[in-house]
């Protein structure tokens, strides 16, 4: 019987249980979605109990859908999305919701940690209220009653493999996406936990991609459509796991990929970080960093364009059974590059690098009588990829120049958006058979952990790749020519965004 490996990728909007041959061709995927709360303003949350159910449900249905026996899984490999933060009791049960990157609420507590340059230089985690550590002093300074609770703080991976395995322990790279660890040392740090406020026995203990939990209870692996003693292999998290799943792992192998959010990526052989903390660095392997910049706003941002502009597009994709998302794209696809002189500065849900600023805000900029809809939607499509090629120009300072450059992610099926990024980068973009790259490299490091692949450099014979984007001449100089100006238009509004940013909480 043929043997199959599970990539379970836990992201901000589902969880995803993808089954894959040992080359990389997908036989299935799973998907159970599940909302996020905003219970203040600038606030997300989310039920750990409901992700738990998910994940479960994600990993039971690809395996009956794709007809496979329990004795075909040979490992399962996680991925999920960083900088979640959950206060959890003695007995595992959580006191708090999964508090999650998105959340805005520690933008004061960020602030002044930031000034502690130290600290960034020490963990490679900008300081930023996406960060665990945020979380935790903004916990201790509200007094927090989960937080004064706790016997333990976790991410959602760390979540569910104490109930499942009844193990306290946390791969590099979401430990390194804390902000409590030293990428230097491979080790909580000492000084930082002071800051949070918390204690070396209340985290888990940071351990190589590669470390396999196994012995599933009965009743969980029976739910699961699993044997008892199939490997659960730690894995990483999304973004590290997604340059490893397409193979962007050699110096000068540039990953983007756009999902709710979107990152991009580069591994180094040692870790680098400067004063100026534009970008992250978080530990992957004990001799592979993960250098890069995530952006706050990726697929979020179309999404938005479709709730607000997109009511005729919905209507027709439900009578007619296509996807609104591709009539829009349609649409944008009939508007020339640089949409007629309109910029949108895609910052609905604050950014993170290069700038860090949670108060930052959207804007249009450049609105005339002859701008129409359909403009509107390119220009938001073509913010988010201006959006990551500022956060690529910080990278390629400390990383240098790229050499491939590969997309992955939701928006690796948008050939609008993939050209696009093509143009305004100026580079051709390989593009992989499979968009669930993290997926594949939670798969990959399962793989190796169970000795079914010898190495991470493998991966690379294993990517089935679909097609290239050459970049347009033409195009690129126009994109060139308006990113002069994008590029200025956040300092020069940074002022204002703050003054609505606090008008906003306030009211």
């Amino acid at each position: 019987m043929e043997k199959y490996v599970i990539g379970l990728d836990i992201g901000t909007t589902s969880a995803k249980a993808v089954l894959f041959r040992k080359n990389g061709l997908v036989v299935g995927e799973s998907e159970s979605l599940y909302p996020v709360h905003h219970p203040h303003p600038s606030w997300a949350e989310q039920d750990p109990i409901i992700i738990e159910k998910a994940a479960i449900e994600a990993i039971r249905t690809v395996i009956k859908n794709a007809n496979a026996d329990k004795s075909q899984v040979t490992a399962i490999g996680l991925s999920t999305a960083m900088h979640s933060l959950i206060c959890i009791d003695d007995n595992d049960q959580p006191l708090s919701p999964s508090i999650i990157w998105a959340d805005g609420r520690s933008v004061d507590q960020a602030k002044r940690l930031r000034l502690q340059t130290d600290i960034y230089l020490k963990t490679g985690t900008p300081i930023h209220p996406m960060s665990p550590l945020c979380k935790l002093v903004w916990m201790k300074e509200n007094n927090y009653l989960p937080y004064e609770n706790a016997s333990k703080f976790v991410s959602i991976k760390e979540f569910l493999l104490l109930r499942w395995f009844g193990e306290a322990v946390v791969d590099y790279s979401v430990a390194s996406a804390t902000g409590l660890f030293n990428i230097h040392s491979f080790d909580w740090d000492d000084e930082v936990l002071l800051v949070a406020g918390i204690r070396r026995e209340q985290l888990s203990k940071p351990v190589a991609p590669t470390t396999i939990c196994q012995g599933l209870s009965n009743e969980l692996a029976n739910e699961m459509g699993l044997d008892i003693n199939t490997p659960f292999v730690l894995g990483g998290s999304d973004g590290p796991l997604a340059n490893l799943g397409i193979g962007a792992i050699a110096p000068g192998d540039v990953a983007l990929t756009v999902g709710t959010s979107g990152a991009i990526r580069q591994m180094s052989a040692k870790p680098k970080t400067d004063e100026l903390q534009e970008i992250f660095c978080y530990a992957v392997t004990d001799d592979r960093w993960i250098m890069g910049g995530p952006t706050n706003n990726g697929g979020i941002v179309f999404q938005w364009l479709r709730d607000v502009l997109g009511e005729k597009e919905v209507a027709l994709a439900l009578q007619q059974g296509g996807n609104s998302y591709d009539l829009l794209t349609k649409l944008a696809s009939d508007v020339t590059p640089g949409s007629n002189g309109l910029l949108f500065l895609p910052f609905l849900n604050g950014e993170r690098a290069p700038y860090w600023d949670a108060n930052a805000r959207g804007s249009l900029i450049g609105l005339t009588l002859s701008h129409k809809k359909e403009h509107i939607i390119r220009a938001g499509l073509e913010g988010v990829v201006y959006s990551l090629y500022s956060v690529g120009e910080a990278l390629e300072r400390l990383a240098g120049q790229p050499v491939n450059l590969f997309a992955s992610g939701g928006f690796a099926r948008s050939p609008l958006w993939l050209q696009m990024v093509a143009d305004i980068f100026g580079h051709s973009v390989q593009v992989p058979e499979s968009h669930q790259s993290s997926a594949w490299g939670a798969a990959w490091f399962a793989l190796l952990a169970v000795g079914e692949a010898s190495s991470l450099e493998g991966i690379k014979e294993s990517i089935p790749m679909k097609q290239t984007y050459e970049p347009n001449g033409e195009s690129h100089k126009i994109y060139k020519e308006l990113y002069e100006t994008y590029r200025e238009l956040y300092m020069a509004l940074k002022p204002h965004f703050t003054t609505l940013a606090n008008f906003q909480r306030k009211h």
